[in-house]
């Protein structure tokens, strides 16, 4: 009989494991925090001791990844058929490709963010439709309400994650397949909370997600009916590691920017116009300044109510 694992640790050994120390410092939770969708999410967990734990549907399959940040040393371990991917992977995700180094702060804000934060990265995962989903589900809505449509999808239809079973709190679950996503009936995307708008959209991504992880430049993303600039934009950021791909059409973003950089409010263009002489990082400045609120201060300002179509 197999003791149940301590807090934290899986009860089965690691498929993989590897240590890789980054040549720049490494903010390991602020890096990867763009993954995680909310508190609950059963594709991305956090541990008291720090230690990061994801899950995600690999070229070879199924994977889960832990990563453990002590000293400058990133301590890897991986479960499953996508165990060596996810390992291979580490230096990118964690922003090896990223060129942060070119980076110049132009703004007094923006040179006091870097200083609070000077181990943020742009990771990349490699995985396109993975990203785009949870991004389609976050179109135009508050995100309590799509955090909770992607955790019910994911623990309805998601399989256990490998190394996961016995983890306090139950099994991780891994991203279904496209597939799968395609052939989820309307009635679960109804319990989910997502109407059929977003649910037909990522249908329809799910058709063509083979040619998306080919290829996925704005312009492809753009081409799919329901997928616009911002969601395009959601998911090169995560999924690429595009620190210029600005989430035009965010509700909160543009006044973030406007009170950071020029102490008004702007729209989209006018944030854009502010964002222009950090062409090639823009993504970056909005990540970096996000936390903040723009100016330092607490974030305040009027919130969407969620809404609930579960009953209708």
């Amino acid at each position: 009989m197999v003791a149940r694992a301590q807090a934290g640790t899986p009860a089965v050994s690691p498929t993989g494991v590897r240590r890789w120390r980054p040549p720049w410092p490494l903010d390991l939770r602020a890096t990867l925090d763009p993954l995680r969708r909310g508190p609950h999410d059963p594709a991305f967990r956090v541990e008291p001791d720090g230690a990061l734990w994801r899950a995600s549907l690999t070229p070879d399959g199924p994977g889960t990844l832990r990563l453990r940040l002590r000293r400058g040393v990133v301590d890897a371990a991986a479960w499953g058929p996508g165990a060596a991917w996810l390992l291979d992977g580490v230096p990118d995700l964690l922003g090896a490709g990223d060129p942060a180094e070119e980076f110049r702060a132009r703004h007094p804000v923006v040179r006091e963010a870097v200083r609070l934060r000077p181990g943020l990265r742009v990771g990349r995962t490699g995985r396109v439709f993975e990203a785009l989903v949870p991004a389609v589900l976050e179109q135009k809505v508050p995100a309590a309400e799509a955090w909770r449509a992607w955790g019910y999808l994911l623990r309805r239809f998601g399989e256990p994650a490998p190394g996961t079973e016995d983890l306090p709190g139950g099994p991780m679950r891994v991203p279904p397949p496209p597939e799968v996503w395609a052939r989820i009936p309307s009635w679960e995307w109804h319990r989910s909370g997502a109407e059929p708008v977003r649910a037909r959209t990522i249908i329809g991504a799910a058709r063509v997600a083979a040619r998306l992880e080919e290829d996925p430049a704005e312009r492809r993303l753009c081409s799919l009916p329901g997928i616009g600039p911002w969601t395009a934009a959601e998911v090169r950021q995560r999924a690429v590691g595009d620190a210029d791909a600005v989430s035009v059409g965010d509700y909160h973003l543009p006044g973030l920017v406007g009170r950071a950089l020029a102490g008004r409010e702007v729209d989209d263009a006018g944030m854009l116009e502010l964002l222009e002489p950090y062409a090639g990082h823009r993504h970056r400045v909005t990540r970096l300044l996000a936390p903040f609120g723009g100016t330092g201060r607490p974030r305040r300002g009027p919130r969407l109510p969620v809404r609930d179509y579960r009953r209708f």
